[in-house]
């Protein structure tokens, strides 16, 4: 009962913070004001709640990363703006959803992979040389391998269910 307390207290306490910043003096914190405050606000409130309840913590690993991500984007030269740190902010969640919870390593390890391929696009489509022609069709490959995971293999709902 104690866990369900934590995320409305924290993001409670987060919002509060927020808006008490919002009306305040202080004119070096307005521009860190916008909406991504409002992903970070969750993804940490989801955060505590997975580290102190039973509930996994991809959804805070994920909220969290995109708000920062729109933070430093625009403030770190080196940071790249591209789809593919999304899917590795997502990767991220699910390695560290495994350390928590022993589940999702297959899963983090695939979308680091995707993160890698859609980071470094144009080098590893230069290592394909000769199958380059094929390379189009990755797109089929990642729908499939959902649809394989959705509709095919019911083995991992089956054994959460006993």
């Amino acid at each position: 009962m104690n866990g369900q307390r934590i995320f409305p207290g924290i993001i409670l306490i987060e919002f509060g913070l927020y808006f008490f910043l919002q009306q305040s003096a202080f004119t070096w914190i307005k521009p860190f004001l916008g909406w991504p405050a409002f992903l970070l606000i969750t993804g940490i409130a989801f955060l505590a709640q997975g580290y102190k309840g039973d509930t996994g913590i991809l959804p805070g690993v994920v909220l969290s990363g995109f708000g920062l991500h729109f933070y430093v984007v625009d403030y770190i030269g080196w940071w790249a703006n591209d789809t593919g740190v999304f899917i590795l902010i997502i990767a991220v969640g699910f390695l560290l959803q495994y350390q928590k919870t022993g589940h999702g390593l297959l899963h983090g390890v695939l979308f680091l992979f995707l993160a890698a391929i859609t980071l470094f696009y144009e080098t590893v489509k230069q290592w394909f040389g000769p199958v380059n022609s094929l390379w189009p069709f990755w797109p089929l490959i990642l729908i499939s391998a959902g649809g394989y995971l959705l509709f095919i293999n019911k083995s991992s709902g089956r054994s959460a269910k006993r």
